[in-house]
């Protein structure tokens, strides 16, 4: 028995001979497989409950710096000469670009309708961020504590029959 070399693939050296690679690109396959298969169920699969927002109110600096998103995707942004809400729905980059008050102070509130599609704000988001703003607000109604919810008004009772 003395003599034999035993530990086979070894050599004398002390190293490996040779490194079975079959089982590691086994491995990594499969994982490659798993998240090429959970990754676009991750984005679109999960179902989000947005919590309700309790606020305290807000002051707001300018209404000028006011980007409304109406339940209709109307984006509307400064005022006109008539004092009317100027709609900027075609060109809300540009207008954005354009202002030098978002430009100098690099923020800006987005108020929108909460039937606003998400697809409408997130456009007026993507815009503010090309323009170069910073601080982006996003204003909500406050439910104040201390005012008691309307209830319906209370049926009278029918007058009994004679």
């Amino acid at each position: 028995m003395a003599g034999g070399a035993l530990g086979g693939g070894r050599r004398r050296g002390g190293g490996f001979a040779d490194i079975n690679v079959t089982p590691l690109v086994d491995v990594m396959l499969v994982l490659l497989v798993v998240f090429m298969v959970t990754a676009p169920l991750l984005a679109t699969g999960l179902r989000v409950e947005l919590p309700d927002v309790k606020a305290t109110e807000t002051p707001l600096k300018d209404t000028k710096l006011v980007v409304t998103v109406t339940k209709e995707e109307r984006i509307l942004f400064g005022k006109t000469a008539d004092g009317k809400d100027r709609d900027v729905t075609a060109d809300i980059e540009e207008v954005l670009i354009r202002s030098e008050r978002v430009q100098a102070e690099k923020e800006l509130y987005i108020r929108a309708d909460k039937a606003a599609r998400y697809g409408a704000v997130a456009r007026v988001v993507a815009a503010a961020r090309r323009a170069g703003v910073e601080g982006l607000n996003l204003l909500v109604q406050p439910e104040i504590e201390d005012e008691k919810e309307e209830k319906a008004p209370v049926k009278a009772p029918d007058a009994p029959k004679k």
